[in-house]
């Protein structure tokens, strides 16, 4: 799961990338950037998982005729 993130941790990120928020508008990020980190880390374990069945798409000739 995505690592804890901090308010302290969000302000630095938000700096190193040129942004100036008032800490209020970083309180107000924070938890949609946490749950934004939690569900991207679920996709990437998702993603990673080997037992995806295998499928094949093959449209059939002359389909809708």
């Amino acid at each position: 799961m995505a690592e804890d993130l901090t308010f302290e941790n969000l302000e630095l990120l938000a700096q190193r990338r040129g942004l100036t928020l008032p800490q209020e508008e970083l309180q107000k990020l924070l938890p949609g950037v946490i749950r934004a980190r939690r569900q991207a880390a679920e996709l990437r374990d998702l993603l990673a998982r080997g037992d995806e069945p295998a499928g094949v798409f093959k449209a059939a000739r002359g389909a809708g005729k």
